[in-house]
């Protein structure tokens, strides 16, 4: 298209735009081609020259072709206080597990058992109900914390116990070890790592804050909030190997130009740490800690625990679940949540595994580089590490 000369001068600043390509879609739905008959000339041609140029600047980002598909909308406060996992009993299904989800701006209650049935639910003004397609209506009585979170429901004489950890972040999971921590930490610090065979590659640990401004940190460990609540860690710093480290650089660079950045939560961890958390964890949640006498990926400095935050706000990205959740929300396949929630999950296993990270099956926190089976499990705390420049 040719475009006169002043159209062109009245165009020339929009292609500075630094416009969020996660907007772009919402702006061109809304200036279709009939509303733009309703604009000024130059101001239709400048918006149409504009639109061209962000969506070629966009097909271009390394970030684009990471997007599971179209960006959902937000689901309503209501609902993300009222998602979650919940439990009852009754005489022919004792112990039943239920998820409460949304998906495409609609409700729905699932069964985790074998048959996965789901029967879509309403919420409006703090009433829930079920239609079964008859249009009849069973009533829900709900019972809410004071920050408006779903603590329990009933449901035809069926008492629902929500038993995740909630929306709210502060609310971190939390097991009590039958011993202290600090018996726990002398019997890890006194404990040695398995032997293991090699040859490994000589380790070279690069700090993470290090590599660009765009890592923010939020070590759970080195503070109070996680699930043993206390600190665990001397000092709240990240390493990782330096292939891993460089990959993870990449992810995010591919991620910056779709407005988000990366907040780890966990990387390298001295094999001490790793034995204290299995003698914490119960047996039945061991799933969710590395066996000692495997040693860990982390120990090898090849996992990364990490989410999303928002660039412009650096606030964290609403997730399923929250970090360190021994739970069901924590599974990278939970279908509960929001849609948004779940799309940003999976934006971030997307863009993590494009440079070569994998998931971990039980945390779609956790994230392990591929070459972790070449470096061997290190147990030196954080004050005794020697690293390396991030440029080498």
């Amino acid at each position: 298209m040719i475009v006169p000369g002043w159209a062109q001068q009245c165009c020339a600043p929009t292609t500075q735009l630094d416009i969020s390509s996660r907007w772009i879609s919402v702006i061109i739905g809304v200036v279709n081609k009939r509303r733009l008959r309703l604009l000024p000339p130059c101001i239709g041609i400048c918006l149409l020259v504009s639109l061209s140029t962000l969506q070629a600047q966009t097909a271009k980002s390394p970030g684009a072709s990471l997007l599971p598909g179209p960006e959902p909308p937000d689901a309503p406060l209501e609902w993300k206080q009222l998602v979650g996992i919940y439990t009852y009993s009754s005489l022919n299904r004792p112990d039943e597990t239920m998820i409460i989800l949304e998906q495409n701006q609609r409700l729905f209650m699932q069964s985790t058992g074998g048959n996965r049935t789901s029967s879509e639910i309403h919420e409006a003004q703090g009433n829930v109900w079920l239609g079964d397609g008859s249009g009849r209506q069973f009533g829900y009585g709900e019972k809410r914390d004071a920050n408006g979170n779903v603590t329990a429901m009933s449901y035809l004489n069926e008492f629902f116990a929500r038993t995740d950890a909630g929306a709210d972040p502060t609310h971190f999971y939390h097991i009590t070890p039958k011993k202290s921590v600090e018996q726990l930490r002398a019997a890890a610090l006194a404990a040695k790592p398995p032997v293991e065979a090699g040859p490994f590659r000589k380790p070279d640990l690069v700090e993470l804050a290090t590599i660009d401004p765009a890592i923010h940190l939020d070590i759970r460990y080195a503070q109070s909030n996680n699930f043993l609540s206390t600190p665990l860690y001397t000092q709240a710093r990240a390493f990782m190997q330096r292939p891993a480290a460089e990959a993870l650089l990449r992810a995010l660079h591919k991620l910056q130009p779709l407005g988000y950045g990366l907040l780890i939560h966990d990387a390298y961890r001295p094999w001490y740490v790793t034995k204290l958390f299995w003698d914490a964890t119960p047996p039945e949640d061991h799933n969710f800690v590395a066996d000692p006498q495997k040693g860990s990926r982390h120990n090898r400095g090849c996992a990364v625990d990490l989410t999303l935050y928002d660039l412009p706000t650096g606030e964290p990205i609403e997730m399923p679940g929250l970090y360190d959740e021994m739970s069901l929300r924590s599974f990278p396949n939970f279908p509960g949540g929001t849609s948004l929630q779940r799309w940003h999950r999976d934006l971030l296993r997307r863009a993590m595994e494009s440079e070569g990270f994998t998931v971990n099956e039980d945390e779609w926190w956790h994230f392990d580089y591929k070459d972790w089976k070449d470096y061997p499990i290190l147990n030196v705390p954080f004050e005794n590490l020697q690293t390396s420049s991030p440029r080498g």
